[in-house]
């Protein structure tokens, strides 16, 4: 009896043994599972961040999804080399094989510049008017170069606008903020200098820089269709071999 009760323990504490290992074992692969699952779902909060990041960025520049895409897959490569911190439409545009898709890309560039400038311009004004209430008698500091113009390069400036034309109001501020010496011409002004005039008036050209002959006003008398190339608004600069577009 006391032989059979022996082994009878013996089996129970081996029984006992294996169960308890595979509740070890058990527990184990438990914990791994649920770390797997962590990982698996941090890993795809991650991608859904990327994702919507992507999104919000292809929107803001007026892209798609794809587009953007493309983008960043063109500033990856060679282009990123060539043109480091270029800006997508810029990108898109330069490495586009279709005429159709350029001028779409050109369109959203001129608008987001056409957007830049005027909030630039906007706060630059601001600065002036500040620099007049708080120091009147010191030189006022241009936050930049509006103009698209270099600084160190000499010549009068001859703007060529017409009324109406919100593209043209924006380079006429550009190129005043800009203080530089031009000589603006109304385009379709016929002759008229009471339609000069009125022009001058609605956008408050500064009356010293006219009397000074830093700003003159002009007629266009088809100047405009000899030089400009059909843009409008364009500036030309002169230079040592005469007038020549510096801007559109």
């Amino acid at each position: 009896m006391k032989i059979i009760s022996s082994r009878f323990f013996l089996g129970l504490l081996l029984i006992s043994n294996v169960a308890s290992a595979e509740v070890a074992s058990s527990g184990t692969n438990n914990r791994v599972t649920l770390q797997t699952l962590q990982e698996k779902s941090l890993q795809t909060l991650q991608e859904k961040s990327t994702q919507l990041q992507s999104r919000q960025s292809a929107q803001q520049w007026g892209l798609s999804d794809i587009e953007w895409q493309k983008y960043q897959q063109l500033m990856q490569g060679k282009r990123g080399v060539q043109s480091p911190g270029l800006d997508p439409l810029t990108s898109l545009g330069v490495e586009s094989d279709s005429p159709a898709e350029r001028r779409r890309l050109a369109e959203l560039w001129v608008k987001e510049e056409y957007q830049r400038t005027e909030k630039e311009l906007a706060f630059q004004r601001e600065v002036n008017a500040a620099w007049s209430r708080l120091y009147p008698n010191a030189l006022s500091v241009s936050m930049g170069n509006a103009t698209g113009i270099a600084h160190d390069s000499s010549g009068r400036l001859a703007l060529f606008v017409r009324e109406d034309c919100a593209r043209c109001d924006a380079r006429l501020a550009a190129v005043l903020a800009d203080n530089r010496p031009v000589d603006i011409y109304l385009v379709g002004s016929d002759g008229k200098d009471d339609t000069v005039r009125q022009w001058a008036i609605t956008h408050a050209i500064p009356v010293d820089r006219v009397r000074s002959r830093q700003v003159t006003l002009n007629h266009d008398r088809g100047l405009w269709l000899q030089y400009g190339q059909g843009q409008m608004p364009v500036i030309l600069q002169q230079g040592e071999n005469g007038w020549h577009i510096a801007a559109f």
